[in-house]
């Protein structure tokens, strides 16, 4: 299937420091991709300007079916595209329930009952995010996605400070999203249930991007598990044989 989203050779520079050098990314309908790499390796600004948030300052992005030069997220929004940031999509002056209706009501979307019920966290939503842990907190970003029924996921770290039965659960939801047609796309580092989740590895490095293959086959790259998988690189045969 076509890609609803390629942010195309892209370069971006902040104070005068390259953090992007032609870089490239694929957001594939029906597809979960991972995008992994270390930290300050460019991961972040390349999904911002997916999303349409920082525009590049060379290359392009395109998305279905047009490119863009000028950059509006809210015009990417409207159009499908949901991006998920590594912390606070969700305001602290509104319950979780209020805010899930507003993006219901705004983008003629699902139930915010039947979202909190999926991931799990149907008592918590009369409750304000700020009042919630780390896990329910995200699992209330998630359910927000599901309302908003996207064409298009991009959620950068979203297992940054989460238990493993969090962590678990949130990819079963992703997985389930490609599954239904969305194309998505979640950053991380040396996440073995994503990697078993993903069905395509992009590898973010130096400000530039390599395309993996399915997990199995980044796994064979002795520089990717050095940089990506770091002490879990011993068991990149692991990860690779249960995602093939």
């Amino acid at each position: 299937m076509s890609a609803i989203l390629i942010v195309d050779s892209v370069s971006r520079s902040f104070d005068g420091r390259a953090v992007l050098d032609g870089a490239s990314l694929r957001a594939v309908p029906g597809e979960l991709r991972a995008l992994v790499g270390a930290n300050g390796g460019g991961k972040s600004t390349l999904l911002k300007i997916g999303a349409g948030i920082i525009p590049p300052d060379g290359g392009s992005v395109y998305f279905t079916g047009r490119t863009y030069q000028t950059m509006l997220r809210a015009h990417l929004a409207a159009l499908g595209m949901f991006y998920i940031p590594d912390r606070d999509l969700l305001s602290n002056a509104w319950s979780v329930r209020n805010q899930l209706d507003m993006i219901r009501q705004q983008f003629n979307g699902g139930d915010p009952e039947e979202a909190v019920e999926t991931v799990g966290i149907s008592q918590h939503i009369d409750k304000y995010p700020h009042s919630l842990s780390p896990g329910e907190r995200r699992r209330a970003e998630i359910a927000a996605a599901l309302v908003r029924r996207p064409r298009c996921i991009l959620a950068d770290e979203p297992y940054r400070g989460l238990a493993p039965k969090d962590a678990a659960d949130i990819t079963h939801v992703f997985r389930a999203l490609a599954a239904s047609g969305v194309a998505v796309v979640i950053s991380g580092h040396e996440m073995p249930e994503l990697l078993a989740a993903a069905d395509r590895v992009t590898w973010c490095t130096c400000g530039r991007t390599q395309e993996m293959g399915p997990p199995y086959a980044a796994a064979r790259s002795a520089q990717y598990r050095r940089e990506c998988l770091g002490e879990l690189a011993g068991t990149g045969s692991r990860v690779a044989s249960s995602a093939s």
